[in-house]
């Protein structure tokens, strides 16, 4: 936490820190935050460059509705266009599975194998990304470095339609990782500037939503693009590429002029036609408090402040947010072979190019739908890796069911088998908030972030090559495989429950049993920082 001055460090009576917040009181709602700040609020102070500073005031009183309206003016601004530019992330970044439909492999006279490699390599170019990107996005901010990135990943995408052969496969699959990897994180770091730890899971929710519906709009958009088949001479997976990638460059330069730095600063836009920025001067004041009393922490930095190497490595080292690094690396990996193949599954399952892509709409409906109910539950009864474990439980019977069947069953029930797959119980947005939550520090969110989807991205590819051209067509070894990693993410989920479960309770023994003086001293002269102090809690 950023240190008070001697005139703010004595501490305030019980009738002064009593503000109402949401409903309840302010001491109870602080103990329910990351951090046990009731009757110790002098010593979260912001620090004096931290860009909301001038808003800071831990008297300041509002109104409940007035925060509501607030958040609601906040999802419409902000996070409805984080979710449009994450569609046109995955836009770009999804659309091979509709070109996969259009004969795309034969065209370019690559086998199944030669497309696996083609995704490790994108794969392992973005995990390679993330770092880098985020460390560049906190010094630059994220509403300069996500349009760049979005502009730069639009010219390699529609560059796509002029692919030769595996040698330019390879290259632009290379390309696309490298310039898109660290997007997720930049984006959801820019979303931490303006949600309390509480809303940002929803937030994610429907981040994630726009995800998927991006699978359903782009597979009405290939029903419609690739009938250009033949169109001047050119197969409708290049007019594909070609079209999609000029949305999302559109998107980027737009994007540009319409992000603002945080809540207390114009966008480009307004500056340039000289309008005033989107919140009052009462709407910041909102804002800067309720993020601050919600995680204090979130004032230990500017959001343009680069990290130093010491900073970055203390991150790294950090081993309470490992568990959940652990969890990034394996708890998709089930369902991941089965939604990279779908469209050449359907295919296989002699469907039509067009048939095929309108089949896989309901297990894109099915995903949002459990995404948004698990992501609404979790923080309904506020649990979080318990609820992991339903994910794993979903997916078990169905690779057992895939594991057992016979060659010759009939088509539709292995389509219901693979769309109950694809749409199985999605707790990313959980554990991407979750990771979030329980860094601590805003340098530690910076890293953590990053590193959480490197896991994510390293388990694509391992997920990406456990269906081999060997093991078709049912697959057998590869369903064998998927059913040990979901016994395993079980017993993974349940570990770091009671880790953070463990850590909390020793820590409140601790801190509780400290007088009032005690706490004070301890604030004074602690070296611990973020999630290593006595008065952080962890999110379980």
């Amino acid at each position: 936490m950023g240190m008070a001055s001697e005139s703010e460090k004595s501490l305030k009576s019980p009738e002064q820190v009593r503000i109402q917040f949401q409903g309840t009181e302010y001491e109870e709602q602080t103990a329910q935050g990351t951090y046990r700040t009731a009757g110790l609020e002098s010593y979260y102070v912001p620090i004096d460059n931290y860009e909301g500073r001038h808003r800071y005031d831990p008297s300041f009183h509002w109104e409940p509705e007035e925060e509501k309206k607030l958040v609601r003016k906040i999802d419409w601004r902000i996070c409805s266009w984080c979710c449009l530019t994450f569609f046109a992330l995955q836009l770009d970044r999804g659309n091979i599975v509709q070109a996969l439909s259009d004969n795309m492999l034969p065209d370019l006279k690559l086998n199944t194998n030669n497309y696996n490699y083609g995704q490790t390599i994108f794969y392992i170019c973005f995990l390679f990304a993330e770092l880098p990107s985020q460390l560049i996005s906190k010094k630059l901010g994220p509403d300069r470095w996500i349009p760049i990135q979005m502009v730069a990943w639009s010219l390699v995408a529609s560059l796509q339609a002029f692919l030769s052969g595996k040698s330019s496969f390879y290259a632009c699959r290379a390309l696309l990782g490298l310039i898109e990897g660290g997007f997720i994180p930049d984006t959801i770091l820019y979303l931490s500037y303006f949600y309390t730890s509480a809303e940002l899971p929803r937030r994610l929710s429907f981040f994630w939503t726009s995800y998927e519906l991006t699978q359903i709009v782009s597979a009405f958009l290939a029903f419609g693009i690739l009938h250009l088949r033949g169109y001047n001479g050119l197969a409708g997976w290049r007019w594909l590429f070609a079209i999609e990638g000029l949305i999302t460059g559109v998107i980027g330069i737009v994007t540009y002029f319409y992000l603002p730095a945080s809540p207390y600063q114009a966008n480009r836009g307004s500056k340039l036609l000289k309008k005033p920025n989107w919140f009052t001067e009462r709407e910041e004041k909102i804002t800067a408090n309720r993020i601050l009393r919600d995680d204090p922490s979130k004032g230990d930095m500017h959001n343009r402040q680069a990290l130093d190497f010491r900073m970055f490595w203390q991150c790294l080292c950090d081993f309470h947010m490992w568990p959940i690094y652990l969890l990034g690396l394996t708890w998709l990996i089930p369902n991941n072979p089965i939604t990279a193949y779908l469209t050449l599954q359907l295919k296989a399952l002699h469907f039509t190019t067009f048939e095929t892509n309108l089949l896989t709409i309901p297990a894109y409906v099915l995903f949002i739908l459990q995404l948004l109910f698990w992501t609404w539950l979790s923080e309904k009864i506020n649990q979080r890796f318990l609820l992991g474990v339903v994910s794993q439980v979903w997916a078990l019977p169905l690779l057992i069911a895939l594991e057992v069947i016979p060659t010759n069953t009939n088509h539709w029930s292995k389509y219901t088998l693979s769309i109950l797959l694809v749409g199985a119980p999605y707790v990313h947005a959980i554990l991407v908030a979750i990771t979030s939550r329980n860094a601590g520090t805003i340098r530690t969110r910076t890293v953590a972030s990053a590193l959480y989807n490197m896991f994510v991205q390293a388990s694509n590819i391992i997920g990406s090559n456990v269906y081999r051209t060997s093991d078709a067509p049912m697959y057998r070894t590869g369903n064998k495989a998927l059913i040990g990693l979901c016994v395993y993410n079980i017993l993974l989920f349940v570990g770091a429950k009671f880790f953070y479960t463990h850590i909390n309770k020793r820590r409140d023994r601790v801190w509780d049993s400290m007088s009032t003086e005690e706490k004070e001293n301890y604030l004074q002269t602690t070296k611990d920082k973020g999630n290593k102090r006595l008065d952080f809690r962890f999110a379980s």
